[in-house]
């Protein structure tokens, strides 16, 4: 594993159980703004390839982290880890949640897209959920 990847794995692995702590504790509201405090400026002038490279392997490295951990968060715990993670490095996304009603009883998902490609859905299991018109942040939030 190249050190960039191994950085992004080894922040992921500790981050992933402190988000489901705090989501769990403080709720879905304070963790996000705990999280946004300390985000990068998004960098314009990046090289689109290279950020979309940068965007997939962040993710890989979100999921090979929740494989290997001792927690296995909710989907919306690792979305949010993948989301800060991105926003960290200046590359814009935006946190989705879905719903769907699924035997009389209703569903949520969530995912993170980057120019509108669900990151963190190789099964694109996130189709299976009705989307809310629009993500409930982006990151980062202030450059948009």
């Amino acid at each position: 594993m190249e050190l960039p990847a191994r950085k992004l794995f080894l922040r992921a692995m500790a981050l992933l159980p402190l988000v489901a702590l705090s989501l769990r504790w403080r709720g879905f509201r304070a963790t996000q703004a705990a999280l946004q405090r300390f985000l990068s400026k998004t960098n314009q002038e990046q090289d689109s390839a290279f950020v979309n490279k940068r965007a997939a392997m962040t993710a890989q490295m979100v999921h090979a982290a929740d494989r290997r951990g001792l927690v296995h968060p909710s989907c919306l715990a690792k979305s949010l880890t993948l989301w800060w993670l991105l926003g960290r490095q200046g590359i814009r996304s935006q946190l989705r949640i879905g719903i769907r009603k699924e035997k009389e009883k209703f569903e949520a998902h969530a995912w993170v897209e980057h120019e509108g490609v669900a990151l963190n859905e190789p099964e694109e299991r996130h189709r299976h959920y009705a989307a809310f018109d629009a993500g409930l942040f982006s990151l980062p939030q202030d450059q948009q």
